[in-house]
């Protein structure tokens, strides 16, 4: 039976990105709508809204802009466990995240 994901978060792209960043610890737009599916236009509309909300916090390195749920949130000890109930809803983005290869191949590695 499959669960569709509700969107307590005022839609369906902050929601999924909450989650996303929930499973990943930091991530960056362009890895996220990749992820999600979605275009990187909404992926950056929704990490400036979650980030004015304060729900998340945006910090430089380089020419990346790394996005993770902000520490100092309010209720982050409560949202969190939220989070990963949520993402239960969505093995799409569970298998994806599995699948996400986060470091770099070791030189000389046959593909």
């Amino acid at each position: 039976m499959s669960v569709s994901m509700s969107s307590p978060f005022g839609g369906g792209t902050r929601t999924r990105l909450l989650v996303a960043l929930r499973l990943l610890e930091e991530s960056y737009p362009r890895e996220l709508a990749r992820l999600l599916g979605s275009s990187l236009s909404s992926v950056q509309q929704a990490v400036k809204g979650l980030e004015r909300d304060g729900l998340v916090a945006v910090r430089s390195m380089g020419r990346t802009r790394l996005v993770r749920i902000d520490p100092r949130y309010f209720a982050r000890r409560e949202l969190l466990p939220y989070l990963l109930r949520l993402s239960e809803a969505d093995p799409g983005l569970l298998a994806a995240i599995a699948a996400l290869r986060r470091r770099p191949r070791r030189t000389g590695k046959p593909l």
